[in-house]
């Protein structure tokens, strides 16, 4: 008679216990045991809790392989899921061998686990694990569908509505009921003041402070203080929400005519502006690619979008000050060049028409195309083709926690046709126009930060602290993603033999970058070195990068005048005709205003069930080696966190987007 002891921990989330039958198979290379239901005295499965068990077998089963699960009904209570985090099992020779479930399962559903050593797909040496395998991946793939959203963007999940998802990649129920509550606060609070909705223009930009009673942050007070400033202006383009579109610029550009007379009052004294640029201080904001996007129409009418330039100057205070702005690509008499020495207001005008075109930018491309899409690329394709068995499954899946759920319901209440990205000056047709152009031009290199800084000539301007703390982040989890990738794939021939790997980039490649060579992004692996550069993007990606466009949301966008995503007015042809009256009536009005800082408040909002960047909850690796890579990670993480704060208390505005304690471990808001 052999003994073996059974660990089965329930989650800890909410409604995590079950009041059904559990039923528990161990297969191993020399046999498999009896079905054997799990029940000592007492209650069993309660939330957070971890139960006992022992299973007598005639003798040995040899190397365990296998453990099957199954649920079945206790009399007639209704259907309560179970969501069963992980089962240990210790065998009579006293080996014990991890096997993470963290799924919901169902009445009357079996479940296969595989426990022990992450496998690739050549080191399955036996027909049940060769078998278990192909199944679940044969099942994953009929259950995670591509599906095309717009012609020339990535592929999205085939799901149409959120509560299709399966349970285990859903917002668990604190999460839900939270948001819920966010979304009923905002609502309730701008009903009350009578400004959801309304028609009405703003009398003064003052009044706009008045939207929000409590939600504030000391960013946002300083945002609405400072807006108009031409220092923080400047700032915002390194360390704001879009701080990856403004590059060094050492040739002026043909359309945009700026000459020595124009600037010469803002450089500095003795210079010139040929001397700027030959120094490196000279930078260009170049919104081209939105040339010709048709804007939508708005009370009948089409709306104005100006796929404009601006011109930057690093003073020798390093303060980057904007010094001539064009609102078109083209130049002509009607499209002046304005300055900081025009009349206030037509220079204000002229900076509101370049952020208008950013944040659509920002949102659009940057935020939700760039981070949000790929992760569900990434997301889709890991799901796909790789088993939870497999060593970049156990890597990879906590970076994916809630995305499919987030982007599946986000494309309705934020993208679609009725989204509040609708009412943008774009409207969602110009925005997918928009979104279709940038993917057509996104490159490999544009996506891994260090490339990014270099090829934009950004290595050596002062106070960019989006460079600073994410050029560390990179190297930190570079760092790991080496470890744990040479860990598994000691030699380019491990990469070249894993089938499931090789598939999963092309899969990557095919959905997301639409096959396009030219972008650089690779469509099959053939070294170590190139999956430890992909896999350390891909993190990045989903965790510091889209941290850095969008936890700043509140702070910087609640505050429609320092960049709204619609002005109703045409921009201005010629100078000295605006007014403070021309600003507000080229600013959205009241009900539009509120709805674009309620989705900042939305976007921005913290929730208790957060799993921050380096925390790995769930226990997926059963090796020693893999565990104390993570711990190493944590650590290096800690020291950087420590670093940014101490360095932000010293900061009139402090740089808190890529502190480790602030990044989530994926995108799920």
């Amino acid at each position: 008679m052999a003994e073996y002891k059974l660990e089965v921990t329930t989650g800890g989330m909410q409604y995590a216990g079950t009041w059904d039958h559990i039923f528990v198979t161990l297969f191993g290379n020399e046999g498999q045991s009896e079905r054997t239901e799990l029940d000592n005295f007492g209650t069993d499965f309660t939330t957070g809790a971890t139960g006992t068990y022992t299973m007598k077998t005639s003798s040995s089963l040899g190397k365990l392989l296998l453990v099957k699960v199954e649920k079945d009904p206790y009399f007639v209570l209704p259907e309560d899921d179970w969501y069963c985090s992980k089962i240990v099992v210790t065998t009579p020779e006293g080996d014990v061998t991890l096997f993470p479930c963290y799924r919901w399962i169902s009445r009357g559903e079996l479940v296969e686990l595989r426990g022990g050593k992450a496998m690739k797909v050549f080191e399955d040496d036996h027909p049940l694990l060769t078998d278990q395998r192909k199944k679940e991946l044969t099942l994953k793939k009929s259950l995670y569908q591509w599906k095309i959203l717009a012609e020339g963007l990535p592929h999205i999940n085939s799901f149409n509505n959120p509560l299709e998802l399966p349970d285990e990649i859903r917002f668990s129920k604190s999460k839900s009921s939270e948001t819920l509550m966010t979304k009923r606060i905002i609502g309730i609070e701008l009903k009350l003041k009578g400004l959801l909705g309304s028609m009405e223009k703003w009398e003064s930009i003052e009044d706009m402070k008045k939207i929000f009673w409590y939600k504030k942050t000391t960013m946002s007070e300083y945002v609405t203080e400072h807006w108009k400033e031409d220092d923080f202006y400047g700032s915002q383009f390194l360390n704001a929400l879009n701080p990856n579109v403004i590059e060094k610029c050492s040739e002026l550009p043909p359309n945009f005519p700026v000459t020595e007379e124009m600037v010469k009052p803002f450089l500095e004294e003795g210079s010139s502006l040929q001397k700027e640029m030959e120094n490196g201080n000279i930078f260009l904001y170049d919104q081209k690619k939105m040339d010709g996007i048709p804007a939508r129409d708005y009370n009948g009418e089409p709306l104005h979008v100006t796929a404009g330039l601006c011109l930057f100057y690093l003073n020798p205070e390093n303060k980057l000050m904007p010094i001539a702005i064009q609102l078109h690509q083209q130049p002509s008499e009607e499209n002046p060049i304005f300055l900081p020495c025009d009349l206030e207001t037509d220079w204000l005008l002229a900076k509101m028409f370049i952020k208008n075109a950013d944040i659509m930018d920002h949102e659009a491309v940057h935020h939700l195309m760039s981070t949000h899409f790929l992760a569900e690329v990434y997301s889709m394709a890991t799901l796909r083709c790789f088993p939870v068995i497999h060593p970049l499954y156990k890597l990879l899946i906590p970076h994916f926690q809630y995305t499919l759920y987030i982007n599946t319901g986000g494309r309705k209440s934020l993208f679609g046709t009725d989204g509040v990205l609708n009412t943008s000056s774009l409207g969602y047709e110009g925005l997918v126009e928009l979104m279709r152009r940038a993917i057509s031009e996104t490159t490999y290199s544009s996506l891994c930060l260090p490339e990014n800084i270099t090829a934009r000539g950004l290595e050596l301007i002062p106070n960019f602290y989006y460079r600073d703390d994410g050029l560390k982040l990179w190297d930190i989890i570079n760092s790991f993603v080496k470890a744990i990738v040479e860990y598994y794939y000691p030699s380019d021939s491990e990469v070249h033999r894993d089938s499931e790997l090789q598939e999963w980039i092309s899969e990557i490649f095919t959905h997301g970058f639409l096959g396009n060579k030219a972008s650089g992004f690779p469509g099959c692996f053939n070294t170590v070195e190139e999956v430890i550069r992909f896999i350390t993007m891909v993190i990045f990606t989903v965790t510091a990068q889209h941290a850095a466009v969008n936890n700043g949301q509140f702070d910087y966008h609640s505050w429609v005048p320092n960049g709204s995503l619609l002005l109703r007015k045409p921009p201005p042809t010629t100078k000295g005709q605006s007014s403070m009256e021309t600003i507000l009536e080229t600013l959205p009005n009241v009900g539009e205003t509120v709805s674009f800082a309620a989705m900042a408040w939305l976007l921005s909002e913290k929730y208790t069930d957060v799993v921050l960047l380096g925390a790995y909850p769930e226990e997926r690796f059963d090796e020693p080696a893999p565990k104390q890579m993570i711990k190493k990670f944590q650590a290096e993480l800690s020291d950087l966190s420590e670093e940014i704060t101490t360095r932000n208390s010293q900061l009139e505005v402090p740089y808190t987007y890529l502190n480790p304690s602030q990044i989530e471990n994926s995108i799920t808001i």
